[in-house]
């Protein structure tokens, strides 16, 4: 008897010492979401607004029904979400949410290389109730992810990934039972790259540009004595690729840096300059009667601002293509 009572006393310290520990590994392992997406379109891409638009089909699949995944789909890095259309249903026992989401991304466009530019673009989804204390995501990767026949106008769709990470926020959002105002989100992402065609539109931002350099350069070939239309046609350049740029300029978002578009405009605005300023030395030359010297003077500078030009446009574009940072 004595024997039976030590035996249910040890047996029941050992049920009170361990199921603390139990409950709390209960407590805290934290449930996994399998989530996944397919992404329908991309479209209205919009530089100017710092914006695009993107459409696709968004699942999880999950146990705890707390998550409620039908109306806590939070996207950190959009602008606006319409109401998405849901399905519910259950696989395997498990609760199965079908979302089609259309959101308006919020993007810093890399514009240093623009036209030749290649954007990266991320989506990210949380849960907006639940951090990953309570559950992580984990992804789903049989099948594709993306629309084979999705066609963006002007890009190429490149590089398609979708991963977890973690979201950090230092505060506590109001719960003071915290004791450091820190707070991680398991976080789903999409991402990929847009690579421009960028020859087409190449042409038409800069052909402006280009033909107000070649009007200002034909003043080479026009004698001295008819020096009025000589400064007209460079001074016409000079506006002409002026209004070229600020038309460029309106189409793309503000930037500190000096970008591809600055740096081929500020090339030609140089070299307006300096045929103008070749002009005058060769009219005070041609006034002094020095002729000869003043026709040498012509010819050597018309060879030397062309082949010059056309190097030095080329360099600062082969940069951009190859995203060397010349500019």
């Amino acid at each position: 008897m004595f024997l039976k009572t030590v035996r249910c006393l040890i047996i029941g310290l050992f049920i009170v010492c361990f199921q603390p520990f139990n409950s709390y590994a209960n407590q805290t392992a934290p449930d996994t979401v399998t989530i996944g997406s397919y992404i329908i379109s991309l479209h209205d891409i919009n530089f100017k607004d710092k914006e695009y638009t993107i459409r696709f089909w968004l699942w999880m699949l999950y146990n705890n029904k707390e998550f409620d995944f039908e109306n806590r789909v939070e996207v950190p890095n959009a602008k606006s979400i319409e109401k998405p259309d849901v399905f519910v249903d259950s696989i395997n026992g498990q609760n199965w949410v079908l979302l089609k989401m259309k959101c308006v991304m919020k993007q810093a466009w890399k514009v240093n290389d623009f036209p030749f530019d290649k954007q990266s673009l991320i989506v990210k989804i949380e849960n907006s109730a639940f951090d990953n204390t309570s559950f992580v995501f984990k992804p789903d990767n049989f099948g594709k992810h993306v629309d084979p026949h999705l066609a963006v106008d002007g890009w190429q769709f490149k590089n398609m990934i979708t991963k977890t990470t973690t979201s950090s926020y230092n505060t506590a959002f109001g719960d003071r039972r915290l004791q450091n105002p820190y707070t991680e989100y398991d976080c789903y992402e999409i991402s990929f790259d847009l690579q421009r065609d960028a020859w087409g539109l190449f042409l038409k931002i800069f052909i402006g540009m280009y033909v107000a350099f070649m009007i200002g350069y034909v003043s080479f070939f026009i004698h001295v004595d008819h020096i009025e239309a000589s400064f007209g046609l460079q001074v016409g350049g000079l506006f002409a690729a002026v209004g070229n740029k600020y038309i460029t300029d309106s189409a793309l978002p503000e930037t500190s840096s000096f970008t591809l578009v600055d740096s081929l405009h500020a090339l030609t605005f140089i070299y307006l300059f300096i045929i103008i300023f070749i002009s005058v030395i060769v009219l005070l030359f041609y006034k002094k009667k020095h002729y000869l010297f003043s026709n040498k003077i012509i010819k050597v500078a018309s060879i030397a601002v062309l082949g010059s030009y056309i190097l030095l446009n080329l360099i600062l574009i082969l940069s951009a293509i190859h995203d060397v940072g010349f500019n």
